[in-house]
């Protein structure tokens, strides 16, 4: 055998015997970074605090009166008095028909007002003339009868006159169209010139009120009974929160409960107010809505994120005795605070739970267990390596 095979030989078993080396190294690496490997995980133990109780939902932000302003009489608009998307008061000048139509009216109701008066002066003198001269029989009964129910006509007449004229005096009053309630006015729907009346689609205006301004939010009808009970105690707090469930936008108080279940749903309608000063809240705005049912003493908590779903209910993954998990089946019972869910069944206190690095875990998985910001330890593979390369 020459000297360029047997080198060739040498070369090749040296290649097979790195590359098994490394393919049993591999595997071995495998092997121990399997089940058998501890996660790193962070626990937090489950206490007993006194919380509020909390129930969730989405709200949407609806002004507290909606009007929308029709003129009550037929005419012409001469002016519109407000300014689109500005706050006007109640009784303030919306806009003017033409009033000159309605001031005759007026006026012509005065006029017979006034001739009806005077036959009715009239008939009352003539009636005791008749009356004195039916003393001295120089007038028939007959003729004093017909005279004093000239009278009562004449009175009649009077008194449907007055009638007419505070009827064409309202008719008068509505050509000067008000602001029936304090609230923000919306886009101008005609313009001056324009014939409007009672028929007028869609009115001059439309008058949303702010301050307050209500929240309407459903919830499933298993907390109508809590929330009734909540509501006899005293007034219940509500609060709206931002888009990101974080931060409170604006506080207020539940003011009524549907009085009936939407069956097609299984929730019931409940209805906050809120003072809403500064314009938080807006007409058609969604809003997480957070109900305060009351406060829960010696309750026992844990934090929202160890709550985990599956399809048998709610679970936790408990740290057993041996640094191993048990996915632990709990009853829930609502958010008690911000962060934090309460708990109804199936936990101890001081039980540890699983808050992060649950989607690495199953039943029975080891672990390592941390505290909340404690930095994971180095694995025992790569600490091997680092001596290994560096000897």
């Amino acid at each position: 055998m020459s000297r360029w095979k047997i080198v060739a030989i040498i070369v090749v078993v040296l290649v097979v015997a790195i590359i098994g080396y490394r393919i049993m190294h591999r595997s071995t690496g495998f092997q121990r970074g399997g089940e058998d490997t501890p996660i790193p995980v962070t626990v937090v133990p489950a206490t007993r605090e006194n919380v509020p109780v909390y129930l969730t939902a989405l709200g949407t932000v609806s002004a507290l009166n909606t009007v929308t302003v029709v003129p009550q009489v037929t005419g012409q608009l001469v002016s519109v008095n407000f300014k689109e998307g500005k706050e006007i008061k109640k009784g303030d000048v919306i806009a003017q028909i033409d009033p000159r139509t309605f001031q005759a009216a007026v006026e012509q109701a005065q006029g017979k007002l006034a001739q009806d008066q005077a036959l009715l002066s009239a008939a009352k003198y003539l009636a005791s003339s008749y009356e004195n001269l039916g003393k001295k029989q120089y007038v028939a009964a007959q003729t004093l009868q017909a005279q004093e129910q000239t009278v009562l006509q004449q009175r009649a007449a009077v008194l449907a006159d007055q009638a007419a004229l505070d009827s064409a005096r309202v008719q008068l009053g509505y050509t000067t169209i008000r602001a029936p309630i304090d609230g923000i006015a919306g886009l101008r729907l005609v313009d001056v010139g324009n014939i409007v009346g009672p028929t007028t689609t869609g009115g001059i205006v439309v008058l949303t009120q702010i301050h307050p301004i209500s929240v309407l939010f459903n919830l499933p009808q298993q907390n109508i009974e809590a929330v009734r009970d909540g509501m006899l105690k005293g007034a219940l707090q509500v609060a709206a929160l931002d888009r990101s469930n974080n931060k409170v936008i604006a506080t207020g108080v539940l003011k009524v409960i549907s009085n009936q279940i939407d069956t097609s749903t299984s929730t019931f309608q409940l209805k906050a107010e809120f003072a809403n000063p500064t314009d938080t809240l807006w007409p058609g705005q969604f809003v997480n809505v957070r109900l305060q049912l009351g406060t829960l003493h010696d309750a026992l908590v844990v934090p929202a994120q160890a709550v985990q779903r599956g399809p048998d209910g709610d679970y936790v993954f408990a740290v057993q005795p041996g640094n191993t998990v048990k996915m632990q089946a709990v009853t829930t019972g609502g958010e008690a605070g911000a962060s934090q869910t309460l708990i109804r069944s199936g936990l101890a206190a001081g039980t540890r739970v699983v808050t992060e690095g649950q989607f690495r875990l199953k039943q029975n998985s080891k672990v390592i267990p941390l505290a909340p910001g404690q930095v994971p330890p180095l694995p025992k593979t790569a600490t091997a390596g680092t001596r290994s390369g560096g000897g």
